[in-house]
């Protein structure tokens, strides 16, 4: 069964709540609020053991946690042609390939 400790974890201040959220990138549609920073993210962790746990014995396929999920290092990203030229440019002036130029903007 999947760790729910390997799951990735967030808390940020909620102003429409006015309290802290906790949040789980791997479980979009849950949150935890409280008006403490730590009491947040416990509460999401414990939400996100209580529902890994149920779609277990549910037999649910359970989300891989980002952390355990292996990465190319590559993907394909469809832009309009002039913005490609004006990037091949940059790069250009830059002195270095597109590749290394998007890399080095994404970066940043």
């Amino acid at each position: 069964m999947v760790n729910h400790d390997h799951y990735t974890y967030r808390v940020t201040w909620s102003t429409e709540d006015q309290e802290f959220v906790g949040l789980c990138a791997e479980f979009p549609g849950l949150s935890y609020l409280h008006e403490n920073r730590s009491t947040a993210l416990e509460g999401i962790t414990n939400l996100v053991k209580d529902v890994v746990a149920d779609m277990a014995a549910n037999n649910e396929r359970i989300p891989e946690p980002i952390a355990e999920r292996s990465y190319s290092g590559k993907f394909q990203v469809r832009i309009p042609p002039e913005l490609h030229r004006r990037l091949v440019i940059e790069a250009a002036e830059e002195n270095v390939s597109l590749n290394r130029y998007i890399s080095l903007k994404l970066a940043s």
